[in-house]
């Protein structure tokens, strides 16, 4: 096949994929480079002679997959989220740029220890490791399954010696203190789950909503970061964007000094800090 016949498949597929406001033809190409074992940026080596009948059976596949609103970052099985690209499975909440927010915020304050609850890829903790190699950091979740990915991604970025990933309800069997303490908790209300994108009911639902008014996690969360927090330690959480004045009064009512609402590249509330004070 030429070059002009995979430009005509891609045109093709682009119609199969789109829907609202994502980029359907470079969701294409990313899905046959995958297809084709390709990385997605080395898709012109797609040769007339690779481009065969089985190759073009695996990329309808996807296509499929993608056709049904399953999110990229499963079918394509990881995520590029702030300088790495981490594993994604759907046992994870898929890493979204808006939670870079957060990691830009925890990058703006020292610390050596850090806490990450709910960690779920590892996406914060692993990359704020990353960027801070002599950090040792701690990581909890509710799901066995979930860190599982976050080892695995530990281990694909070099950090794991650095990393303790153990199962805990919020603080329930975290031991010790913490420079900071950071958070993606499920903040989507109960009553707001049939309104969200169909992408979304591929994720674990329990990493999406507490069920209720979005709001537990950040109670429990503010009850208990006193205790676990050092002196002049930072507490930092990821909000959904109507939620910042309410999560700010919790903060401040938990004892919280120089409280502050960060807003991310869209102009939203989207990450409350707060600090302890000495």
């Amino acid at each position: 096949m030429s070059e002009r016949t995979v430009a005509q498949l891609l045109a093709q597929s682009r119609a199969q994929i789109a829907h609202g406001d994502n980029d359907a033809l470079a969701e294409a190409r990313m899905l046959l480079a995958h297809a084709a074992g390709l990385p997605r940026d080395r898709l012109f080596e797609l040769t007339s002679e690779r481009l065969d009948a089985p190759l073009i059976a695996r990329y309808h596949a996807l296509l499929a997959r993608r056709a049904a609103r399953e999110p990229m970052s499963h079918i394509l099985g990881r995520r590029a989220f702030w300088t790495s690209d981490f594993i994604v499975t759907p046992d994870v909440l898929d890493p979204r740029p808006d939670t870079e927010t957060l990691v830009a915020a925890a990058l703006e304050v020292p610390f050596d220890r850090l806490l990450d609850l709910g960690t779920g890829s590892g996406a914060i903790l692993l990359s704020l490791l990353k960027e801070r190699p002599q950090a040792r950091a701690e990581g909890t979740d509710l799901s066995e399954p979930a860190l599982q990915v976050a080892r695995r991604n530990a281990q694909a970025l070099g950090v794991a010696r650095r990393a303790q990933l153990y199962r805990s309800d919020w603080f329930d069997a975290v031991r010790g203190h913490f420079d900071l303490i950071t958070s993606n908790p499920p903040y989507i209300a109960q009553d707001e789950m049939a309104a969200l994108a169909p992408e979304l009911a591929h994720e674990p639902r329990m990493a999406l909503t507490d069920g209720a008014d979005g709001l537990t996690a950040y109670r429990a969360i503010t009850a208990g970061a006193g205790d676990h927090l050092a002196p002049r330690g930072w507490l930092m959480v990821e909000i959904g964007p109507t939620q910042g004045a309410l999560v700010l009064a919790m903060f401040q009512h938990a004892g919280l000094v120089n409280c502050a609402v960060r807003q991310d590249l869209d102009h939203r509330d989207r990450v409350v800090i707060g600090q302890k004070q000495a």
